[in-house]
């Protein structure tokens, strides 16, 4: 069976920072591998890609889902620890 493409981030529970994690392994994405996808298309694809960098991982990571549980929208990329 092989693995997938890609992967969606997970938001850490009950962290004071919003804080996104791969997948995959469940590392802690950093803001600065974080980005907007710049091929998607509206309503398909992934806007929002975050890459683990994790020695052993490297997944991509599909970030919307997460992100749109953060409470305050205007926070979303801006505020996520590193």
């Amino acid at each position: 069976m092989s693995e997938p493409n890609h992967y969606h981030a997970l938001l850490a529970e009950g962290s004071a920072v919003p804080t996104l994690l791969c997948g995959r392994c469940h590392s802690i994405l950093s803001r600065s591998r974080i980005s907007r996808n710049r091929n998607a298309q509206p309503g398909g694809q992934c806007q929002t890609i975050g890459l683990c960098s994790a020695d052993d991982c490297g997944a991509v990571n599909c970030c919307d889902d997460a992100l749109a549980r953060i409470d305050n929208p205007e926070r979303r990329l801006f505020d996520l620890a590193c």
